[in-house]
């Protein structure tokens, strides 16, 4: 037990970006079914950001290139926490290295549970087989799970958002009047059959300047793809590049400033929905019933490729495998589909 009548839970995820930002909701669901219940979180430190505004809630850094690589660098981390208060340990990874934590807390006498991603039916839902393609588990439902199997209460729902925060004092848009429609767009991600082509993305962002007031916001990370949002900016006077610009805790302020995001199946979609955005996610040779939606969206934010010319998809889970002649996976979206999705949404009540 904790100090008092307190409970507090070892969560462990360590990457991805995306999969941090989905733990959020779950966790906003713990503390509010269970009020006495504190975290203390053990992930990437660049990663902290995201975690930042939840109360009741430490990060332990992980340097998993550093002091805390392989096993030796496991045993000293399991050093650093033995002078923490905590009651339950949540393996929200369940990888070779929380397998290995998992071993070294085995004689503590603390609960410990893993995450259970489901591999058996997740490779029937990218086997190809008719048979297998149905929709599983999300992922914040398996987080959930993870808590519930500790005997604790979780179940997230519509109102585990963030709060919006202040627009980032130190970014000038050059668009100062109020009124704005201002729109995220990522278009980009870890692999290439989640991206959609350049090509598509002008064409989007072309049909996207007809909307009066409206203003896209291009976020991405890496040289190549900041080299690129910047030529957009200087090509679209209503794009602003992001990339680059600011540092993560003032990325996230701004997308929850967004009347919406566009994202590929990618983080900056999960980023967005932790506050409660609408997001509109382009899916290629990935497929939602995976369970990698972002939290609480309709099925009409999915934009899908089309199955019956690529009848394969999904192909992979995270998108690493493009199979011969689907490379052109995301050329089966037309940007006017999008275009129209986006409309609609932006006639809905913003809240």
């Amino acid at each position: 037990m904790g100090k008092g009548n307190k409970k507090r839970i070892l969560a462990i995820r360590l990457s991805a970006l995306g999969d941090v930002a989905m733990t959020v909701p779950v966790l906003l669901s713990v503390t509010r079914l269970n009020p006495e219940v504190r975290f203390l979180f053990i992930t990437k430190s660049h990663f902290a950001p995201v975690l930042q505004r939840l109360e009741n809630l430490e990060v332990h850094s992980f340097e998993g290139k550093g002091v805390h690589k392989g096993i030796r660098g496991l045993w000293h981390l399991k050093g650093e926490l033995r002078g923490k208060d905590f009651d339950a340990i949540a393996d929200l990874h369940a990888v070779l290295r929380t397998g290995i934590l998992k071993l070294f807390f085995s004689f503590s006498g603390k609960p410990f549970e893993s995450l259970q991603k489901g591999r058996r039916e997740k490779k029937q839902l990218t086997s190809g087989d008719p048979k297998g393609f149905k929709p599983l588990k999300s992922t914040h439902e398996r987080y959930a799970e993870v808590f519930r199997r500790l005997g604790f209460k979780a179940a997230p729902n519509a109102g585990d958002i963030l709060k919006g925060e202040a627009w980032p004092d130190n970014f000038d848009d050059g668009f100062t009047e109020s009124g704005w429609l201002r729109v995220g767009l990522a278009p980009y991600a870890a692999h290439s059959g989640k991206c959609y082509p350049e090509s598509r993305i002008k064409e989007l962002i072309g049909l996207l300047g007809a909307v009066p007031n409206l203003r896209v916001y291009l976020f991405g990370g890496g040289q190549k793809e900041i080299e690129a949002l910047n030529s957009w900016e200087l090509e679209y006077p209503y794009c602003v590049s992001v990339a680059g610009k600011m540092p993560l805790t003032e990325e996230l302020a701004l997308i929850s400033n967004l009347r919406l995001m566009i994202s590929m199946d990618s983080g900056n979609g999960h980023l967005a929905a932790m506050y409660g955005l609408p997001v509109l996610t382009l899916w290629g040779v990935t497929h939602p019933y995976a369970g990698f939606a972002p939290f609480n969206q309709p099925e009409s934010n999915n934009v899908l490729a089309d199955r019956e010319m690529y009848p394969a998809i999904p192909t992979s889970v995270y998108g690493n495998k493009v199979p011969d002649g689907y490379d052109q996976v995301m050329e089966s979206i037309p940007a006017e589909r999008v275009y129209k999705r986006v409309l609609e949404l932006l006639q809905e009540p913003h809240i």
